[in-house]
């Protein structure tokens, strides 16, 4: 509430001539960069997902070379900008491999960042497994896969749910970086308009409006599982 009214009081204050008949004009092109931010996190989220796990098993894996590689994998994204990271994936790599379609690299781009967060996730939830279950998995004759299948997925998953939700609110709003690269999603869009009208707090607050949009449900869903789950364990 204090937050609310320090803005309500700032803008009231604020000297400024309005144009909201401009942007109105421009409403379809918000809606279509809104809807395509939603598309490409949606996406990432999937990709994401799948880096993580198996990020994740080969953190654990036996083999040393997979081992280090995922780990220096996971240690690099970590460590880096995602807006350079997104540069290098578009300028450097996707262009020695002739990929200029900017959307697939935008959702690879923000795949492997989320997915380097996700396995760190995974293997924490893996790790959380008590010995006595590996053991007694072992002892009725499971063989590893069924091991992971039957008795540590599952209860990684009930542990993974809630910040799974909350690393999709992060994705969506780290799509914004993507129009770095000129992938036509919200927040590019809400910059074409501000250059078609020069009406700049016009054209970004609809761009706030539209992450919190997305992002509040979300956030709030994150909590109540986390609440749910914290009870049921």
């Amino acid at each position: 509430m204090l937050a609310a009214a320090i803005f309500s009081f700032a803008f009231s204050q604020l000297l400024y001539g309005w144009n909201w008949d401009a942007i109105w004009q421009y409403r379809q092109k918000f809606l279509q960069g809104w809807l395509m931010t939603v598309a490409i996190s949606a996406a990432s989220l999937l990709v994401s997902l799948l880096i993580g796990v198996l990020t994740a098993l080969a953190r654990r894996s036996a083999f040393l070379p997979l081992r280090y590689s995922a780990t220096l994998y996971v240690e690099a994204i970590r460590g880096t900008p995602l807006l350079v990271q997104i540069l290098i994936l578009f300028y450097v790599v996707a262009n020695a491999f002739g990929v200029d379609n900017r959307y697939i690299v935008g959702v690879l781009a923000l795949s492997l960042f989320a997915g380097a967060y996700l396995s760190e996730m995974i293997r924490a939830g893996i790790e959380s497994i008590r010995d006595s279950q590996l053991e007694s998995a072992r002892a009725i004759g499971l063989t590893q896969a069924q091991t992971y299948r039957y008795v540590i997925f599952p209860q990684v998953v009930r542990q993974l749910i809630p910040p799974l939700t909350g690393q999709f609110a992060s994705i969506i709003k780290d799509s914004s970086l993507l129009s770095i690269i000129a992938v036509s999603e919200f927040t590019l869009n809400a910059q074409e308009v501000n250059a078609f009208t020069y009406s700049t707090l016009e054209s970004y607050l609809p761009l706030a409006a539209g992450y919190l949009l997305l992002t509040l449900p979300i956030s709030l869903i994150s909590r109540a599982l986390e609440r749910r789950f914290h009870f049921a364990t």
